[in-house]
Parts: structure tokens; sequence; C-alpha cells
């Protein structure tokens, strides 16, 4: 698959796209698009970030009023207390969102409905000549190509400008994958395309280049001669909870291993983009999985929570959408291997897992020992740690004096807490920020079809075997840390665990 660059973009905000604005939701009477998606439009709309003249349309099977509709997907918006200041005027930014926001019922396969849809985009947009459609895919992944379809051969506008969000999952495996990009790519450039993994645009996720390239001493120690090893961890404290039907086609590796992991991963080991450049920056992304070799079943152990130690919450196996007797893992740990001159040698190891002990995602770069150490058994690693949630972070882990008239060391940080520096700063909604590059027709924080095709041929090889049943999970209690043999494993490919540690912050999670 090839990607065109060194185009012009037109950016709906741009002066060249001057008609108004039409965003379609797909799916707008699902979980996805009143928990994620139209309270991510009202934050933009509060903060006077959506094009002027825009309208949003939702598109669903369900039959409701405006009225229903407007309830709906109100419920997940958080309203401050009416008798605080803001109260008031936030509940008046609501109600003038809401005369923004219309609904039409149809099916995914219809044409007939799909020619509806466009009558009221056509309306909306005053028959303009030149509008500019925004087509946002909040649906199951058996719908993406139905969709697409009708909305090429129905609602594409040949002059103006349409792009394409598309949710994960992008397929299920490689070839699953291809296929999906040759039916979307038939009807869809893929300029017009944006695969959303909303790990992307998480605040933390996005700081991680700047991070990287924007300070002279991390990029001095950036590589195997000072980093022993990398770890990125996402913990949920909640199991499936009666959605362990829908999990299950799935399993924890596709749904978050192969895509908001694996992204962190490319940032953090991807080499300095020629520019801040959608593409340059993809480019990179690329060339960095490239070098990934594919897993092993060596490289990977699996577990599947049961009940917890107290009986208090089910196993997984428990839930009754679960098949009985799967064998769908519900935590992985694996270990993956770059193979080029930064990286050779340096484990980055992959863990992710539901019914934890705790709700985190973090990435965790462990430096080698100290050289010809002066304080034996006296020191640990120092650890540079990015909290991407809760309370997103970032510090380093390193050996200090104990105070007093000792020569003792110990363990201290450098520390770097939004919650406590950029108090008065609100930190957008990742949904918010990935929405809004959209509109800007910025690519940056999507996800290429190249980028998708590397992604996969890591993961398809093992995966294969985990759906083959040739893969045992190992059992591990709800509010767990997890298997012990997921411990031993990261221990044995390289990482250091400290369990003296206490970082100041983590009580205040």
């Amino acid at each position: 698959m090839t990607t065109q660059k060194h185009h012009r973009k037109l950016s709906l905000l741009s002066p060249e796209a001057s008609g108004p604005t039409t965003i379609t939701v797909f799916g707008a009477s699902g979980d996805l698009a009143k928990k994620k998606t139209y309270p991510a439009l009202f934050g933009l709309y509060r903060n006077q970030f959506l094009p002027k003249d825009t309208q949003i349309i939702g598109y669903a099977r369900t039959k409701m009023d405006l009225p229903e509709f407007h309830t709906r997907i109100t419920s997940f918006i958080k309203l401050p207390d009416e008798d605080k200041p803001e109260g008031r005027e936030v509940r008046e930014q609501l109600q003038a969102f809401l005369k923004l926001c219309h609904y039409v019922s149809g099916q995914y396969d219809q044409d007939g409905d799909f020619d509806s849809l466009n009558r009221t985009l056509q309306q909306q947009e005053r028959f303009h000549e030149r509008p500019n459609r925004l087509f946002y895919m909040a649906l199951p992944p058996s719908q993406f190509v139905n969709v697409a379809k009708e909305v090429r051969h129905h609602c594409y506008v040949e002059h103006g400008v349409n792009r394409l969000i598309v949710e994960k999952p992008f397929g299920h495996d490689l070839e699953s994958s291809r296929e999906l990009q040759r039916e979307l790519s038939s009807l869809f450039t893929e300029e017009e395309v944006y695969r959303i993994d909303h790990y992307l645009g998480k605040e933390m996720v996005k700081n991680l280049l700047i991070l990287r390239f924007a300070n002279v001493f991390f990029g001095g120690i950036w590589s195997r001669q000072f980093i022993s090893n990398v770890q990125i961890t996402f913990k949920e404290a909640i199991g499936t909870e009666g959605r362990g039907g829908y999990f299950d086609e799935f399993g924890i590796i596709r749904d978050v291993m192969q895509n908001h992991m694996l992204q962190m991963l490319s940032i953090v080991g991807m080499e300095c983009p020629v520019s801040l450049d959608a593409e340059d920056v993809r480019d990179e992304k690329v060339k960095l999985l490239r070098f990934i070799r594919p897993l092993e079943a060596k490289d990977v152990v699996l577990g599947q929570y049961t009940r917890s130690e107290d009986g208090k919450q089910e196993g997984y196996l428990d839930d009754s959408t679960v098949p009985a007797g799967s064998k769908t893992p519900t935590y992985a740990v694996a270990v993956f291997h770059i193979n080029n001159e930064r990286w050779d040698g340096v484990p980055f190891i992959l863990k992710c897992g539901k019914a934890l002990d705790q709700q985190k995602t973090e990435i965790r770069i462990q430096f080698r020992d100290v050289p010809g150490n002066i304080f034996p058994h006296q020191t640990v690693r120092n650890e540079l740690v990015v909290r991407v949630q809760p309370k997103e972070a970032v510090y380093v882990k390193m050996m200090n004096k104990k105070p007093g008239l000792a020569f003792d060391t110990t363990i201290s940080e450098l520390d770097l807490s939004y919650h406590k520096r950029y108090a008065d700063v609100k930190i957008p909604d990742a949904y918010e920020s990935l929405i809004l590059d959209c509109l800007r027709g910025d690519h940056s924080n999507f996800v290429r079809d190249d980028e998708l095709d590397a992604a996969w041929k890591i993961f398809t090889p093992v995966l294969a075997k985990i759906d083959a049943g040739e893969m045992e999970p190992v059992p591990y209690a709800y509010g767990s840390r997890g298997p012990a043999e997921g411990d031993e494993f990261v221990r044995r490919v390289g990482y250091q665990h400290d369990g003296g540690y206490d970082w100041p912050d983590k009580n205040k999670l």
C-alpha cells in the first residue's frame, strides 16, 4: 500500500474551505456516541473550536424523536453545579449546542435512507456549492464497509471536502485488515480517511514528541547505551462487567496492545522526524514498526482473571455472556525486539490486563546500572516515568543522599505532576483533540494504512496460535497484580523491580 505525500491539504478551517460544515455521527444512539463523541463535540463548541456554521446530524437505526435524542446524547456531558458561577453559562451553551444537533433514523444498508440523509445534509448546508462533510463512524466494525459504500454513493460531495473517521478495531488480523483497507480505498482516498486511536489524542502521548526531541539531556541518553529496557503498562481495575461476549471476540491483545500500546511504543522508539508534518511523523513510526520482529509464543504470557479472593467479584468465565470454556486472554505481557542500531538488545515490554489491582497507564524507561558503582547494594536503577492516566505526570526516579549525619542513599524523584504544576489548566479529552485535528486536516495523530499493515504483521502469527487454542491463559485473581508468571517473565527479560520505592503522588491517584 502506498500513501501519497507532498500534496496541499485542504483544512475545514482554512479560507479555501469556506462552505458550511456538517458532522454526521453514524451510530448516534450507541454508547460510544453518547459517552465520547457528543461530549467531545460539545467541548469543542464551548471553546469555540467548531467551524462557523457547523451542523451535527446523528444517524442510527433507533427510532426516536428529537427531544429523546437530545436527552440521550447529553446523559454523559458533565455540567458544573448550577450554584457555581459557570453553572448557568455552561447550561446555556448546552442548549445552544443542542440547536445544532439533529437526528435521522435509517438503516445502514438502504439506499433510500442515505438519500434521505443527503437531503438533510443539503438543507443544513443551505445547498452551498462547496460544503464540508465529516462522517464519523461510531459503529461496530461489521458496519464499516456498508456505511462507507452508502456514504460514497449517496452523500459524497464532488466539490468540497469529505472526511471519514473510522474507529478501531481495524480488522481482526493482517488479512482482514488488508481487506478492509481494499474496500475503503476503493471508496475514499487515504487523505480522506482518519483511523482514530484515541490514545494518540491523550495529552501525555502527544507530549512524548516534545519530551524526546525538545530536551537535549533526554536525546543524548535515548539509546541502548544507556537504556536497559522500556515497559509500557495498561491496567484496568474492572473486568468485562457483562460485556464479555463482545470482548471475547477480540481479547486483550486486539483490544489494547495491538493499537493503543503499540502506538505508544512507536513514539518512544522512533527516530526524529524531518518535521512535524503528519507524513514525516508517520513515516518514522512506520520505519520503527518494520524493525520489530513478529511475536512468537515464547515472547508472550497470557492470563485470564478468576473470582476475586474475597469472592465478591466474578471471574471472566462467570460472565453469562462469555462462551463456556473460553480461552480468550484478559491479560497479556509481551516482549518486543527492535532490530536497529538504536535499540538492538533493549527489550520493550508491553503489559496489559483487566480486573487488576489498579487503573493506570504509564511508560517506564529503565536505565542501565551505574558503571563502576561506588555505592554497591545502596542504589537502584534510574527511571523516567510518563504517567498517561490517571493524574498525568512525568517523574524521574533517582538516587539522593538521605538527609542527616549518615552518608546513606535514598530513592527520590524529580516530579512534574500536572495536577500541581498546571492546576488551573483543563486538559482536553482525547476525542476533542482528535476531532479537532480531523477538522483541521491534520493526520499526525491518526493511523496510516501502511502503519496499520506493519502493526498487524507483528501480531498476526501469535494471534493465530491464540485463536487456535494453542496458548493457555494462566489464571489470576480479580483485583491482583496479574499472574505471578507475568512478573517472572518481566524480570527474566530484563526489568528490575524495586519494591521499596513508593512514589509520593501514588496515594493521590
